[in-house]
């Protein structure tokens, strides 16, 4: 075992610093005197005293994490600390199933923002807390903020964030060290999550619900307060706020962080993701209004557009607050709300879905292919702005966006097969694997995650994981020639 005492060591590390945020929550329940506190301080106890102890079965080991063991620890990590999340979960609300308990916690950490709970008005204001901070904390990732607070770890933070994060910052470092690169990342985090906050509570949200909604929109997470998510604070102001920074969040931190650091606006006209992002939300938002206002779904025009933009921003960027129940729109706005969430969101994100470089790089792969089919002779590299794009990372790409739709059909096809009708089958495996929340059918907004049997609960909490790591990061693990000496 001692091949793997790195791992066992960071992951122990890892366990010890999630069981102390839980003292977040643990002095709000104090002070709030909300009748949670017990949960929290048992659940901080046994999350640490779990974390000390595997850290301290492999503390004495010389070696440093090799990228294989990169892969292990970030996929073990997105599976093990649901465990622990859950425990206040479990404590206060005893009636819930380890299987529900699970599937809420790795929802909060992966920021799908499906659900199982009802009445969450009725809830103590720590555990509403806690579950959105479950999102703020998942939305750049457990381990980046590990390796930004602990420089001294040595556990060689750059595979990590390589088999963590996505898209450009795989190539590219914003500074020379790792530690620098995250700890940017999370400055430029933490500064958007408390403008947002600040622009809810002055948007007309009380001070609790701008900070619980403020670490929802910025993790792109989607659990709120009420059973109405934000339709029930009907506010036209509040709806604007969020809709303004669910499209920031839909953006590369590495874009915002430069753009910070520079003090100029260069970075975002240099962004080749950022003119497709935008187009494709105007244009989504342009055509819905259009189908709608022809059918008698909203009263008018206006009505129409607002809720049409807001559920576009939402879906699109995977972030999944609601303020109407969309189901009731035509199949077609209802099928293409849950389709911009396979693609939107910018690499570098906290959003899901295949994420925009992708798809671009896809679109003009095909624009290619389609040339060379008139013009056998013409060379045409794809580029990305002015930079052609390497022939391994198209392939890279094909690779992802093949198993990307081998894996929807095959885990859709599992719960069909499990008794789910096929549109409320595939819209949870795509919802999950975006890891955007709402599905369609029986798992619209309006309604939970809960009618699900624990077979289906089980099977989208490994898509809602599956689909934050992006896939491969978990299933390179599953394969026997990672296992191999």
């Amino acid at each position: 075992m001692a091949r793997y005492a790195p791992v066992t060591s960071a992951l122990g590390l890892i366990l010890m610093i999630f069981g102390l945020m839980m003292g977040f929550p643990l002095a709000v329940s104090f002070l709030m005197h909300d009748g949670a506190t017990t949960a929290y301080d048992e659940s901080l106890l046994i999350t640490f005293g779990v974390g000390l102890a595997t850290w301290a079965l492999a503390r004495r080991s010389g070696r440093s994490l090799r990228v294989r063991d990169g892969f292990l620890l970030v996929a073990a990590t997105w599976l093990i600390t649901p465990v622990f999340a859950m425990l206040p979960l479990l404590l206060y609300l005893p009636q819930l199933s380890i299987t529900d308990a699970y599937f809420e916690a790795a929802s909060g950490l992966t920021t799908t923002g499906a659900t199982v709970l009802s009445h969450l008005d009725q809830l103590p204001i720590s555990i509403n807390l806690w579950r959105c901070f479950l999102h703020w904390v998942g939305g750049m990732g457990v381990i980046v903020l590990v390796v930004a607070i602990l420089p001294l770890l040595g556990i060689g933070g750059r595979q990590i964030i390589k088999a963590e994060t996505p898209g450009p910052i795989k190539e590219s470092s914003l500074t020379p060290r790792i530690t620098e690169t995250a700890k940017g990342l999370w400055f430029t985090y933490v500064l958007l999550t408390v403008a947002c906050g600040v622009a809810l509570w002055i948007a007309g949200m009380d001070g609790w619900n701008a900070l619980i909604h403020a670490f929802s929109i910025m993790g792109l997470g989607g659990f709120s307060t009420t059973d109405g998510s934000l339709g029930s604070f009907r506010s036209l102001p509040i709806e604007t706020v969020t809709i303004f920074f669910a499209c920031a969040a839909g953006l590369n931190y590495a874009t915002h962080y430069l753009a910070l650091t520079r003090r100029s606006v260069a970075p975002y006209r240099r962004d080749p993701e950022l003119r497709f992002f935008f187009l494709v939300l105007g244009a989504s938002t342009l055509m819905l209004t259009m189908v709608l206002s022809s059918q008698p779904v909203h009263e008018s025009l206006p009505t129409t557009f607002r809720y049409v933009i807001f559920h576009v921003v939402s879906m699109a960027t995977s972030l999944g607050l609601s303020t109407v129940d969309y189901t009731h729109w035509p199949m077609f706005a209802q099928l293409w709300v849950l389709f911009l969430g396979s693609f939107a969101a910018c690499s570098g994100s906290t959003g899901g879905g295949i994420k925009m470089l992708r798809a671009i790089i896809l679109y003009k792969q095909l624009y290619r292919e389609v040339e060379r089919a008139l013009h056998p002779a013409a060379i045409r590299p794809v580029k990305i702005d002015t930079t052609v794009v390497p022939d391994a990372i198209l392939h890279a790409v094909l690779a992802f966006s093949f198993i990307y739709m081998v894996s929807i059909v095959v885990l859709s096809m599992i719960l069909a097969g499990s008794g789910l009708d096929l549109v409320t089958a595939f819209s949870a495996i795509v919802a999950c694997l975006n890891n955007t929340g709402p599905g369609l059918n029986a798992l619209g907004p309006a309604s939970t995650y809960a009618v699900l049997s624990d077979f289906q609960t089980w099977v989208c909490s490994f898509t809602m994981i599956l689909g934050r790591l992006e896939i491969f990061t978990l299933l390179v693990v599953f394969t026997p020639a990672f296992w191999r000496h």
